[in-house]
């Protein structure tokens, strides 16, 4: 069975499952202003970089610091506490000083 028709098969099968039944913004249109906005070449790099599975170092830092941020909430000792607040603060910087950086070039 080619893929397209086995892909066809497992979403139908999802449908009648109602799988995709409360999903959010059922029923409205997919508001893609964002996407046309973002300039074609910078849509297209990141279309490669997703496709060879490489994560801009932004999208990193901002997933390592949810990931901190969760690990804090189970914390028991205030000194846990200040080392991931301060990873977090480390991690958020960098990801301010490359957004800023990005904003110079363009």
């Amino acid at each position: 069975m080619p893929a397209e028709k086995l892909v066809e098969k497992m979403i139908k099968e999802a449908m009648e499952r109602g799988e995709f039944d409360n999903l959010e913004g059922r029923g409205e249109p997919v508001d893609l202003s964002a996407y046309f906005a973002t300039p074609e070449e910078v849509r297209l790099g990141h279309k490669l970089l997703k496709d060879a599975n490489i994560i801009p170092e932004e999208l990193e830092l901002l997933r390592e610091a949810e990931s901190l941020k969760a690990e804090l909430a189970s914390c028991s000792t205030e000194e846990e506490k200040r080392k991931i607040r301060r990873s977090i603060d480390d991690k958020l910087l960098r990801y301010n000083l490359l957004k800023e950086r990005h904003k110079r070039r363009g």
